[in-house]
């Protein structure tokens, strides 16, 4: 489901949220994120921070688009909170990042 949502246009201007994933499989937020837990070990807004955190290295190593355009694309209002996730994720801000790839 993520990837799909990450494929359609017109979606990637939003950050995907955890309700819209539980209200297309009719659960409940909790429910889903529960259930995600229990099978995999990772809550369904962390499955979420992983598939952004993919995106942007994809799109860090692979384009010259800014940190701030590769966050507006990924649906974030901010840059700064953009660049608090990856690096928070990865310990390497966006840009130490791309340094590792030239």
């Amino acid at each position: 489901m993520l990837n799909r949502y990450f494929g359609d246009k017109q979606r990637e201007r939003a950050l995907p949220a955890v309700n819209y994933f539980a209200a297309q499989l009719n659960l409940s937020d909790k429910y889903f994120s529960d259930l995600l837990k229990q099978q995999t070990g990772l809550s369904a807004l962390q499955h979420i921070h992983e598939k952004i955190i993919e995106r942007a290295k994809e799109k860090l190593a692979a384009t010259d688009l800014t940190v701030s355009e590769i966050a507006y694309e990924l649906g974030f209002e901010h840059p700064q909170s953009f660049s608090k996730l990856f690096k928070a994720k990865t310990n390497l801000s966006p840009l130490e990042f791309r340094r590792l790839f030239n």
